[in-house]
């Protein structure tokens, strides 16, 4: 039974969860309500145009993603070859790099000034059209494919390789062995590490915004500050979150119709490839040359040749991204505590319910996000202005901006927390409240030296997030208000591609401790 005191988290997780209704509820209003004339406009120019877009975008670097990550994986947990243990952690680095780093190093590269587009010149070669729905694919499958790879090869690791020597056993081929026992085992794996590649695919703004290529998140930026229509905004994400219901629901029958049953884990003999390791060899470090080393080398050397540009707008740029992030993370790792808190001491329906809702956000792309929660927000600042004379001046500054990151990346820091408070014995807060410490000075005593290294996790989580961060900041932040990722919109839309490196290089560099340690921690695993 929850003990005394133990309400006021519930209500207060209540209270933190309710913001992350306000988009979803914004954009199906706007559906309700619709304007005959924009309507039609959508439904004849803009709909089926970015609808078409985003589902072969989906479907290209889904099925491109789904395939690279799980055929690097299984290379790595199944197979023997020259140089596997070093590539199962240089396979995870390309996360270091947001999806519109990466466009910004390989459209210069491949743009006709560029120097890959001047050698072909040179040679007489045709020149790549990069610049296309394919080069866009190619992109993010480079910085989405360790989804993939990283789920997918825990599932083909926790199996070992007994089910496939056991199909071996009985006269199968190893690759017939491989389809037939080990893929469908990690399927249910491959198909999650998948669905996050179409959310963030589906949610992606720089990248698709750096290739001129229109979808649903293009689409919502120019109706609000193109056309200045915010209620076109607002129908357009709403059909957006139709896309994104329906990848969820589609996964989830998909996993309620298999049944799926893992062979306990065996250490046993790797699989020899023979005269084929070399390749594997090869193949794990064309990969990693690609999707890591070439746009990190190409990255630092137009950072250093532009490190004249480090003037005062570029030094201010980076004291707002860091406080941002700094804010944003204490904030959202505070609410992810009172979340899980809620959780552990009122279990049951209501505080499940309040954990869903708080995490939801994660699903909800940027630019939704974005528009869904500035409208109305802006909307009932002008009413109570208008109403009572009051000027609500927080509705286009940094408080509704670290609002609509705590929405966000909610999910992101409530899981570190959550696995935290779970390795707290409940005996041991018992104990405690026996000798008299409650309340806060449980809290503080007892509870808090054991979740400082959770704390810090989910805020190390957050903060990279949120410097990565590209359409909620651009859409949501004051007027003159330039961070990192602002800034390489910013240049990538006047074409200066080159000279995005500096902002680049310092959003990488930031993203590439958490990379760091989630290899180092993995790097021993089978």
């Amino acid at each position: 039974m929850p003990g005394p005191g133990r309400a006021p988290w519930l209500w207060l997780a209540v209270a933190l969860s309710l913001p992350s209704l306000v988009p979803l509820l914004s954009a199906f209003a706007a559906l309700a309500r619709p304007d005959p004339a924009t309507l039609d406009h959508l439904l004849t120019h803009v709909l089926p145009l970015v609808g078409r877009n985003t589902a072969w975008l989906l479907l290209g670097v889904g099925v491109a993603s789904a395939a690279l990550g799980t055929v690097l994986a299984a290379l790595v947990a199944l197979c023997d070859f020259p140089g596997r243990r070093v590539f199962a952690w240089l396979l995870v680095l390309p996360l270091v790099f947001p999806g519109y780093v990466l466009a910004t190093v390989f459209i210069e590269l491949f743009d006709y000034a560029g120097p890959v587009g001047t050698l072909l010149r040179e040679l007489g070669a045709p020149e790549l059209p990069f610049r296309s729905r394919a080069g866009l694919i190619a992109v993010l499958t480079c910085a989405l494919y360790p989804y993939v790879y990283l789920v997918a090869r825990e599932a083909f690791a926790s199996q070992g390789s007994r089910a496939l020597e056991v199909a071996r056993s009985l006269g199968m081929s190893p690759l017939r062995a491989f389809v037939s026992t080990s893929l469908p085992l990690a399927r249910p794996w491959v198909a999650g590490g998948t669905l996050l590649v179409l959310m963030e695919t589906l949610a992606d703004f720089g990248t698709v915004a750096a290739f001129n290529y229109d979808t649903f998140t293009t689409a919502i930026y120019k109706a609000w500050f193109a056309l200045f229509s915010p209620d076109t905004a607002l129908q357009i994400a709403a059909v957006m979150l139709v896309f994104v219901i329906a990848l969820v629901v589609i996964e989830a029958a998909l996993r309620r119709r298999q049944s799926f049953a893992t062979v306990g884990h065996v250490e046993s003999t790797r699989l020899r490839l023979g005269r084929y390791a070399w390749l594997a060899s090869g193949l794990c470090a064309l990969v990693v040359t690609i999707a890591f080393a070439v746009p990190a080398a190409r990255l630092l050397w137009n950072a250093v040749r532009h490190l004249a540009e480090l003037d005062a707008r570029y030094v201010e740029s980076v004291t707002n991204a860091l406080g941002l992030a700094t804010v944003a993370a204490a904030l959202t790792a505070a609410a992810a505590f009172v979340i899980a808190m809620a959780a552990r001491n009122r279990p049951g329906l209501a505080s499940t319910a309040v954990t869903r809702l708080a995490t939801l956000g994660y699903g909800l792309p940027g630019a939704l996000l974005a528009v869904g929660l500035y409208v109305p927000v802006a909307r009932f600042s002008t009413w109570l202005a208008n109403e009572t004379g009051m000027d609500a001046m927080w509705q286009g500054g940094l408080a509704l901006l670290l609002v609509g990151y705590g929405i966000r990346f909610l999910a992101v820091a409530h899981a570190p927390v959550a696995g935290g408070l779970l390795r707290i014995r409940p005996g041991l807060v018992d104990a405690s409240r026996s000798l008299g410490v409650t309340g806060p000075r449980q809290l503080r005593h007892v509870q808090w030296p054991l979740l400082r290294g959770s704390f810090a996790a989910a805020g190390l989580l957050v903060f990279v997030d949120v410097m990565k961060e590209m359409p909620i900041t651009l859409m949501m932040r004051p007027f003159g208000w330039d961070t990192l990722a602002t800034r390489v919109f910013e240049l990538t839309n006047e074409g200066e591609w080159a000279r995005a490196a500096l902002p680049s290089l310092a959003i990488v560099l930031a993203g590439l401790v958490p990379v760091m340690l989630l290899t180092r921690r993995r790097q021993d695993a089978p």
